[in-house]
This record gives C-alpha cells, structure tokens and sequence, in this order.
C-alpha cells in the first residue's frame, strides 16, 4: 500500500519553475540618501528592486538567505472578479502554484527566529492556510488575527458586510514567539493605595486552571476552618506551589477566609502582554479609507483616482514590526504596492527590502520615499515613531537572462552583459561569492579561503592553463568558466592540472534554469476559456471576442495591497 499524505491538491501541483537567480543591477539616478546624517542609527543600505517578484526572491536568496527577520505581503487577494469569463476552479490552482513557489523561497530567506504576515481576505484565506501549513509545517502555525478593514459597515451587502481581513503569522520555527506589548492603557488599573514596597499591585487575576486539569481538583482549608472548594477545571498550580506562593504575598486568604485571591505585581510584568488575534481598534491598526488619506496628503496634487487603489494603513505595519521586530531588523515585502512596508520601516528603524514590478514604484513608492528620508512626511506613523528623516536606500532592477539564443537559434551568453555582469552570474550559478580580486586576475570570487573562480570568454591554449595552474597553486583550487579550451581533451586536463576544474560556458549552465523566463506572474489572458453560456446565437458573442475584451491584470508581477 502506498504511503498517503493529508494535503492540499490542485491542478499543476507538481510544476515547478526552474528559477534563474538573476543578478541585481543598481541604477544609481534612482537611488536616494538623505542630504546629511540625521542620526547615528540612519540606514542607507536598504534595497528597492524592481522586477518580477519571484525571480527577485530567487536573486536575493544567495545572499539573504537566513538573515530576514519579518516577511510582511499583501498578494492579490484572488477575488475572482478578474476570472468570470473562466474554466471555474481553474484560477484557484494558478493562485495556489504561484503562492507555494514564492513561500518557498520565502522560507528560506526568514531567519530561525523570523516570522511572515500575510494579509488575505476570505477567497482564499483557508486554502492559503492549509498551504502555509504544508510549506512552513503545521507546528509553526502561530496565529489567524482579524484586522478591523473599514470603519463603516456595508449596509448594501447582500450577505454579510465584510469589515475584516485576515492577517496569517508563521514562524520560520515552531518556538518562534511575537513580541509582547506594553500598554499603559491595558495597565491603568494597577495601583499602589498601600504605598507597598514592590510597586502598584492589581488583586483579580486568575487562580483557575484554563484546562482540565485532574490531578489539580484538591480542595483547600481556609483560616477559619472554612472548605474552600476547587475551580471546575482545577486550580492554575499545585498545592505545593500554592503554599509557596503564600509565603511571598502572591497568594493570600480573603478576608472571610473563604476564598483565595491572587495578587499581580506590575514590576513582575517587565516582559509586557501577549498580543491579541482580533485588531479591531482603528486607532491602533487603522484602516483601508485612513491609508487612502495618508497617501493624498503625501500627494496632493494627484487625483484621488489616480492615487494607488487600496493602501494598507501605516498603523497596521507598525503593529506587525513592533510585535516581530526590533531595531535594525530586516523586513522585506515582495509585493511593495504603494511602499508602506518601506515608509514604515524606514521610520521605525529597520532595515528594509522592497519588490515591486508595477510602474507606480516610479510614480509612487519612489517619491513616497523621498518624502519619508527628507523628512517632509508628517502623516502616518511619523510623529509615533519620532520620525525626522535621514537614511535612504539603493533602486536595484533584475539583470537580463544570462542565455538568449542566436538568430540561428542557438543558446549564447546575452551580449547585454559585460564581463563583470557575467562573472558575477556565474558566481551566483555556481554558488560562489562575486568578490573580485585586486591582486589576483584570476580570482572573481570564492566558496572559501581556498576555492576560487575564473571567468574569461576566451578559448584557454594549454599553455595558458599551465600557466594559470601555476599561479594558483597547488594548496588552491580554481573553477575555470571559460568559453572553450584547446591543446588537451577535457579527461586529460583533470589529471593534468588537479587544482583547476575547466567549464565551458554557456554548455556548463544550460540544463540549470528556464532561461529568458522574464514573468512569473499570472496572465489571465492565458486561461482556457469557459464555454459560453446558453445564448440566442444573435446575442451571444464568439467564445474569441469575450477573451478579448477581458481585461489581464499583472496580479502576481504588481500584486501588494490588493483588496
């Protein structure tokens, strides 16, 4: 009998893309830093990538791997508005397939003490969960939080109006654990009427076990003789905790001697409060119509209509960096939308990592930026966070495919790149580090303090691998990636020259990736069309016309803050 799994299935499960790990390459006209330092804690190296949202992943991995601290998205939402026209169930599968590869590399990139928060409404929130499940693993599961979305309720909903998203957190580990929250609002009723020593106090909390708990169903006498029967599900400890715990002052008789009450230090509390999973205070989290105004104060000289579609409210992000990061932290979003995650980050002090493939991260994230490190953004999470300005951050966009095909048809290295752009693919191909040498020519980078790499586009003669083998040496090793190589037969060139490994490039990374792959985002144009419906065939458009008047959103290239 076949072993059998408990897992989420759809059309295409098995596909998975071969990733190019693209190299980044900055644009220096586009990048942006503060005129002057405005703190010692400005950040300048934060990157703003512009690309296809999954081969950026995949070009951040090498580098990144381990080292993300938060991953906050906001993917398209999948509302099926854009799929009417459609084979039913169809989207649901292309959705999920898109989604589990950017979870993946998602995954690799979190930190072991990382999280990621995803925001989803209720289309496609539960299989996202069971999918998250599958990539993160069951146990890694932290919460499923209800964000307050509106501060009016739809009266025209056919159903129910929908006030809510969904907000899923996972730690990259099981034992992952948000930060907890202090509130002096949720700490108000502490008090200190008898000038006690240790602190305001608060009498009240809990001596009951949450749990059905047997072995802690023990009755207690009280001062006065008096039984004092056991909670329903137990008392919280044992009676040996109990007692020492009335040593201390924590636990104490009640006047009448007839029940027990627990006392609550406030200095005992340092650590703060669990978050809870419902956010419905606007004032904490805010949403969707205050992120609309924050960005029209920011723009006023645009057009409401103009201005990107649904924003997520700054409040919100600073919620989630203050419960999964601290200082310096680094945060990444890959589906950036109008740049809050970046704007938020960069006011909160953390280090931050934005995607975006839509043209608005010229139009809007950029200019919204500049506005946050010159510090004329006054809206927002500004004055909360202290914000002055300073800092800045580096416009990266994705290099070309290394391999294009000749007009013969034949694969050959993209003539866009120079040779520092192709020695650095390479590196990133074959897993070395792109670090070029001033003193050695040969070496462009390293796996170690010993393993080294060469690229050159020439054809190598005998004489010159002798010649490089020699200057290697032989406490080294060189993985030579040269374009062809003459004078001895490839079996020969091993025993002859044992510290350098010869490869021919482009044949040496052929069968790696899908070359020239430049969208991985969802084309509705490309779906099979649905048949039509029962029509009077005068009335009844052509099955061809209906795809064409659809419309095809780039959802998973500019997705990010899509409702």
């Amino acid at each position: 009998m076949s072993k059998q799994k408990l897992e989420l299935t759809w059309v295409g499960k098995d596909k998975r893309p071969k990733l190019e790990p693209r190299i980044l390459l900055e644009d220096a006209s586009l990048s942006y830093h503060a005129k002057h330092r405005v703190s010692e804690a400005d950040i300048f190296d934060n990157r703003l990538i512009f690309g296809d949202n999954l081969l950026a992943l995949k070009a951040l991995e090498q580098e990144f791997a381990g080292n993300v601290k938060c991953v906050f998205i906001d993917p398209p939402y999948n509302t099926g508005s854009a799929f009417a026209h459609y084979d039913d169930g169809l989207e649901h599968s292309i959705w999920l397939g898109l989604m589990r590869d950017r979870l993946e590399v998602i995954r690799r990139l979190l930190s072991h003490d990382g999280s990621l928060w995803i925001t989803i409404d209720d289309n496609e929130a539960h299989y996202l969960k069971i999918l998250c499940d599958e990539v993160f693993g069951r146990g890694c599961f932290v919460a499923d939080v209800s964000w307050r979305t509106t501060d009016n309720s739809n009266n025209n909903a056919k159903t129910f109006s929908l006030d809510t998203n969904h907000v899923l957190v996972y730690g990259r580990s099981s034992e992952w654990a948000p930060n907890f929250i202090h509130d002096d609002a949720k700490r108000s009723h502490f008090k200190n009427p008898d000038n006690n020593p240790r602190g305001p106090w608060f009498d009240g909390n809990p001596v009951n076990n949450p749990a059905l708990r047997p072995n802690l169903q023990f009755n207690l006498v009280g001062p006065y003789g008096d039984l004092i029967k056991h909670p329903p599900n137990g008392w919280r400890w044992s009676k040996e905790t109990i007692e020492e715990k009335m040593k201390t002052g924590e636990i104490r008789f009640s006047e009448d001697g007839k029940r027990i009450i627990r006392r609550t230090y406030l200095h005992d509390m340092d650590k703060g409060l669990p978050p809870s999973n419902l956010w419905a205070s606007l004032d904490d989290t805010g949403h969707n119509r205050q992120a609309k105004y924050e960005l029209k104060n920011l723009f006023p000289e645009v057009p409401t209509v103009e201005l990107f579609g649904t924003p997520k409210p700054e409040r919100l992000l600073r919620k989630v960096l203050e419960l999964a990061t601290s200082d310096g932290d680094l945060v990444l979003d890959s589906f950036a939308g109008s740049g809050t995650t970046g704007a938020v980050a960069q006011k909160m002090g953390r280090r931050w990592i934005m995607v975006e493939l839509g043209e608005h991260i010229h139009t809007h994230i950029i200019p919204r930026l500049k506005k946050v490190i010159d510090g004329e953004d006054k809206g927002g999470v500004t004055e909360s966070a202290g914000w002055q300005g300073g800092g800045g951050f580096r416009y990266y966009k994705l290099a070309p495919s290394l391999i294009v095909n000749d007009r013969w048809g034949n694969p050959v290295i993209n003539p866009e790149y120079n040779a520092a752009h192709l020695a650095e693919a390479l590196c990133k191909l074959e897993g070395f580090a792109y670090a070029p040498s001033e003193t050695r020519w040969w070496q462009h980078g390293h796996s170690s303090e010993r393993d080294f790499l060469c690229v050159t586009t020439q054809n190598l003669s005998a004489e010159q691998l002798q010649a490089l083998s020699d200057e290697v040496g032989g406490e080294n090793s060189l993985l030579v990636c040269c374009s062809a190589f003459r004078g001895v037969s490839a079996d020969k060139a091993a025993g002859r020259w044992p510290n350098l490994t010869i490869k021919k490039i482009p044949k040496m990374v052929l069968a790696r990736c899908e070359w020239g792959h430049d969208d991985y985002s969802l084309n509705v144009a490309n779906l099979p069309i649905a048949a039509p419906d029962p029509a009077p065939a005068a009335t009844a458009p052509p099955a061809r016309k209906k795809r064409a008047a659809i419309a095809a959103p780039d959802l998973f290239g500019s997705g990010g803050e899509e409702a």
